[in-house]
């Protein structure tokens, strides 16, 4: 990416670069604001409401944990280990998300720095024609455009080599959770707590909204490859000199052989999987609560 920014010269290509840069900057503002958001409402929701207890005819007040701890190994209903473990599981929590943004947010950048990339291709393919009467120009500009598309699949490879892992996870995880919030918030409406219910509500939209992340940045990159050998076709190439004009064949094949982010190299990131994720959430709920119930 370093190299990617020193490369080119030209302002109007650094104002597209910086403009995608700053959308990329702006999505990952955004996943740490909702998932570091959305884990802390929860922690605070579930112990901001304290409960009693007796123990040995003495009456007790205690927060009830964010996770569950065993008992026999420690002991949360007396203070000062009940504030102690709490403020663990808060610690635990802030460091389980910033993993999770973490991730989150090196996909978007990534995906945008890669997006930036193919826009200034689209710009210099657009370019290309106008140097039909200088025949020697135009070839070493395309000799520039195939080697910059291909520096660009390249990073894509590598993004999907390095995200391919991390979006099983994710994918996987995310599922798997809000089928459980789901059953959680059911079981909370009939007790009608509304605390337990926003909590639930608040977690379950925050980890829709890493999956959408994942696939919406599958998505993108998806098109914008495809999009490379339309804008080689739609541009004037007939104008070129047919030796020059014949090279657009060579950018139009690589460019339908697409580069797919992928979420542990079985399943396509895309906004058709994120419906197939929240559909399959969904029944693995109805299939819980047909067991419980």
């Amino acid at each position: 990416m370093k190299t990617d920014w020193r490369l080119v010269r030209r302002i109007e290509d650094r104002n597209v670069m910086l403009q995608h840069a700053k959308f990329g900057r702006f999505i990952a503002g955004i996943c740490g604001v909702i998932m570091q958001g959305g884990a802390f409402l929860f922690s605070i929701a579930k112990a901001i409401k304290t409960t009693t207890i007796i123990v040995d005819n003495e009456t007790l007040t205690m927060y009830p944990m964010t996770c569950p701890i065993y008992s026999k190994i420690i002991d949360t209903r007396f203070s000062p280990v009940n504030e102690i473990a709490l403020v663990t599981q808060f610690l635990s929590t802030f460091i389980v998300s910033c993993s999770t943004v973490g991730g989150c947010s090196l996909a978007a950048v990534f995906a945008m720095h890669a997006c930036g990339q193919l826009n200034v291709l689209y710009v210099w393919l657009h370019e290309l024609t106008e140097s039909v009467k200088e025949e020697n120009v135009a070839e070493r500009k395309l000799a520039t455009i195939v080697e910059h598309h291909l520096r660009v699949l390249n990073f894509i490879s590598c993004i999907e080599s390095i995200m391919h892992k991390i979006s099983l996870v994710e994918l996987m995880g995310c599922t798997i959770n809000m089928c459980l919030l789901g059953y959680y918030c059911i079981m909370a409406w009939e007790a009608f707590d509304a605390a337990k219910i926003t909590s639930y509500i608040i977690v379950y939209l925050s980890m829709a909204f890493n999956i959408f992340i994942f696939c919406y940045i599958g998505q993108i990159i998806t098109e914008q490859c495809e999009h490379v050998g339309e804008m080689a076709y739609t541009t004037n190439w007939y104008k070129l000199h047919h030796t020059t004009a014949r090279n657009f064949v060579l950018i139009i094949a690589r460019s339908s052989n697409i580069i797919k982010i992928t979420a542990g190299k079985l399943f396509q990131l895309s906004i058709a999987t994120f419906g197939d994720v929240i559909k399959t959430s969904v029944v693995y709920l109805n299939l819980l609560r047909t067991m419980t119930m």
